[in-house]
């Protein structure tokens, strides 16, 4: 597992919270995510984890605090330039897939490609052999399991190499064999000094990460060493 160093984190949350009218979704949240860490984030439902992980994901902005990212305060930057920074910075995996339906599984990660600089079937069809997926680059997602379309999300993450992997509850809807694969590869990832950021209600995914984050009704309950 790589070691953990003293350098700047990646990623710095500073007091933040996320009002919603008189509800506050996230309250005075502070943690950091160092470079080539795995951190699992639990909570119940309710506790908050989709409204932080829209504000580290640049979907969204806190209403107050600070969200430094390599670097940088994104918090309140313009949609426009949080557009960029999530397509120049950070990998998405969606627990539901979000692949378009009509393009082939290496169409999919080319699509990220398209976004970020010039499409490339041949690095499109290395980042699919990187999940296992080579043999099934022509296939629609109808035609894919559910398992074979997480890897081909986690394969359009990775395409543009970004610093940062945030996925939001991989195995979510996997049968354990899937399950296991994903698992597998996100601990190959980190293996290789990759970020991860993972959501997960399930304890044995989040016992892959180095730390573990526990929400409960927007603020911080826990945070613990694996």
């Amino acid at each position: 597992m790589p070691q953990k160093t003293t350098e700047q984190p990646l990623l710095d949350l500073q007091n933040i919270t996320k009002s919603y009218g008189p509800l506050d979704a996230l309250k005075d949240v502070s943690f950091d995510v160092q470079r080539g860490e795995w951190v699992s984030i639990m909570g119940p439902s309710g506790s908050g984890k989709t409204t932080m992980m829209n504000i580290v994901g640049c979907m969204d902005r806190p209403s107050s605090g600070a969200v430094i990212l390599d670097g940088r305060d994104i918090s309140r930057e313009s949609a426009r330039s949080l557009t960029a920074i999530r397509r120049d910075t950070i990998g998405l995996v969606f627990q539901q897939f979000h692949l378009i339906s009509y393009l082939t599984a290496v169409e999919n990660v080319m699509v990220a490609q398209y976004y970020h600089s010039l499409p490339d079937e041949a690095e499109a069809l290395e980042a699919l052999e990187r999940v296992g997926l080579s043999q099934r680059a022509k296939h629609l997602p109808a035609q894919l399991s559910g398992g074979e379309q997480q890897r081909v999300c986690i394969a359009r993450a990775l395409i543009n190499r970004p610093q940062l992997i945030l996925a939001d509850e991989p195995t979510g809807n996997l049968d354990e064999a899937n399950e296991e694969l994903v698992i597998e590869l996100l601990s190959e990832l980190h293996q290789e000094g990759r970020t991860l950021i993972v959501v997960t209600h399930d304890p044995e995914v989040a016992r892959e990460a180095r730390r573990t984050i526990v929400l409960e009704h927007g603020r911080v309950h826990d945070i613990h060493t694996n």
